[in-house]
């Protein structure tokens, strides 16, 4: 039996970037950062190209088309 058990109905609204982080809001205002070096393509990409984002399936993760990057929520949330 699990002691902690975690719903994954987390989804992106938002996505920003730090000096070192990524950032998401999610759609109940929760915020989520990750260092920006365990995404190498975010890390070697340009500013335009990390601003050009989209939502996959309603906010269950996050596409950079320009550098085929794609994240999910649940896998940040799930992270150590």
């Amino acid at each position: 039996m699990n002691t902690l058990e975690i719903e994954f109905n987390a989804l992106a609204h938002k996505v920003y970037f730090s000096e070192d982080a990524l950032h998401i809001i999610l759609l109940d205002d929760r915020e989520v950062a990750a260092p920006i070096q365990w995404f190498p393509r975010l890390l070697a990409a340009t500013e335009k190209q990390k601003q050009h984002w989209r939502l996959i399936g309603h906010g269950v993760g996050i596409h950079w088309p320009d550098i085929d990057e794609d994240i999910s929520i649940k896998t940040l949330l799930t992270t150590r």
